[in-house]
């Protein structure tokens, strides 16, 4: 009798297969594979909060540095080159559309500029930066944007491996409002599809493990979402594939977790309380699409020391307050979004290292189960999770803005309790009571009380 893996067996069980449906690896869908390559939220940085279009080698190596030594061991990994690594004279507070110098291959493929990434000389690509991530123990991502170059077009470059030219296979349809990099790839198009397995066997030969293809989600453009799925699943290479920007639009969840691991929920999420305060709604659009493997993603974490040369705002550290970023921290943790860091690392001080490196609390957020939203009243939103050691994880949000703390209390029976549990502060580390019949605390303005019960500890 052959065997089933931890993994398969889950998987099955959330699409609704009976484990006898499937014997082995090899009988599962390829079209589903690529769902093991991010089997819970994936975890990393991204230069773009921090160093927007400009950020160096020499600043990613810094922080893929950082990484190693202080945020691995917590299941930290992802190192991500965010937009336009591939213009030497970028600039900081927009872009640099007036007299961008672009790199790009005879193949109409873009290459990381080596005035920013000196490695990258003699066609050698992201592959020396790749290694030295991979040695560290990590893993490399970058940024693209939907389409091919309008440069490629302009020159009319060869397709690899194909007798189709770039001017073959574009269209000016749907075109990107804000960056005017690219033209629209034309699915329909003879060509099309060589053209992004060129791309991503490219990736591939550099080494990279994650891309984040942005213009790609709002409009959603179905056509070119399906190319790319295609052409990472035939690269030879297990490539985590991630939209942007958002909101996705719902109508196509079912189509969307079934052809990236995660994909963004919301536009680009900054350092103020409006857009956080957003992401209660948008979890709760989005959580019957949570599942192994395909991942709804509230966007970076605007932590940490941020603005050094980006789009929005100067060099700072966020804006949020504590009580703003322990919610922050919580809510996506108890949703299970991917946990994509923007600051610069190096720069942390010792309170945004903590927000980070919480075990307790990191582990809602990879491995909790049945995670829930069990009440939302007036701004107060209380969710609940499992945990496969039995225990669960109570989450009460205040989102008012009234200055004073709000006071809740939580029946047993609403959390399908039937015994009084140990109740533990998973922020303070510490045990702040047992849970009766009822339990009740005060949560501070845009602030969160996040607790394990323990239903083994203490019997009624």
């Amino acid at each position: 009798m052959k065997t089933i893996s931890l993994f398969t067996l889950l998987f099955l069980l959330q699409l609704g297969l009976p484990a006898s449906a499937q014997s082995s690896k090899s009988s599962q869908p390829d079209s589903l594979k690529f769902l093991q390559w991010a089997p819970t939220p994936p975890m990393g940085w991204n230069s773009w909060d921090c160093y927007g279009p400009t950020v160096t080698e020499k600043e990613v190596k810094a922080n893929a540095d950082y990484m190693a030594r202080y945020l691995k061991k917590y299941g930290w990994k992802y190192i991500v080159v965010d937009i336009r690594w591939y213009v030497d004279n970028d600039k900081s507070h927009g872009y640099n559309e007036k007299n961008p110098v672009y790199c790009l291959d005879k193949y109409g493929r873009f290459i990381p500029s080596t005035v920013r990434f000196p490695s990258a000389t003699n066609g050698k690509g992201f592959k020396p930066l790749a290694d030295y991530v991979h040695r560290l123990g990590l893993k490399f991502g970058i940024h693209i944007m939907r389409g091919i170059p309008k440069i490629a077009v302009e020159k009319n470059t060869p397709i690899l491996h194909s007798p189709y030219h770039a001017a073959d296979i574009y269209n000016t349809n749907v075109l990107c409002k804000w960056l005017n990099d690219m033209y629209s790839v034309d699915a329909t198009k003879a060509g099309a599809q060589a053209y992004y397995n060129s791309l991503f066997d490219l990736y591939a030969s550099w080494g990279v493990d994650f891309v984040k293809v942005d213009d790609l989600s709002r409009p959603y453009h179905k056509d070119e979402i399906e190319l790319i799925r295609k052409a990472i699943d035939q690269c030879g290479r297990p490539i985590v594939f991630s939209t942007s920007p958002g909101e996705t639009p719902i109508a196509d969840a079912k189509h969307v977790e079934s052809h990236a691991n995660m994909w963004r929920i919301i536009d680009d999420f900054w350092d103020n309380w409006n857009e956080e305060k957003a992401h209660f709604a948008l979890f709760e659009k989005w959580h019957p699409y949570v599942g192994i493997g395909h991942w709804p993603d509230g966007d970076m974490l605007p932590l940490g020391r941020i603005g050094i040369r980006s789009e929005r705002g100067d060099d700072r550290f966020s804006q949020l307050t504590p009580d703003e970023q322990y919610t922050l921290i919580s809510l996506f943790s108890i949703c299970k979004s991917p946990l994509i860091f923007g600051g610069d690392l190096p720069s942390n001080n010792a309170f945004t290292l903590s927000l980070i490196t919480n075990p307790d609390v990191l582990y809602i957020d990879q491995h909790s189960v049945r995670n829930r939203l069990l009440l939302k009243d007036n701004d107060i939103y209380i969710w609940t999770a499992d945990s496969p050691k039995g225990d669960k994880y109570l989450a009460i949000f205040n989102a008012r803005d009234d200055q004073e703390p709000q006071a809740v209390t939580v029946n047993r029976k609403l959390l399908g309790i039937k015994a009084s549990v140990v109740v533990t502060d998973l922020w303070n580390h510490k045990k702040v009571g047992v849970f009766g019949d009822k339990f009740s605390t005060k949560v501070p303005r845009h602030g969160v009380k996040l607790y394990r019960l323990n239903c083994e500890i203490k019997k009624k």
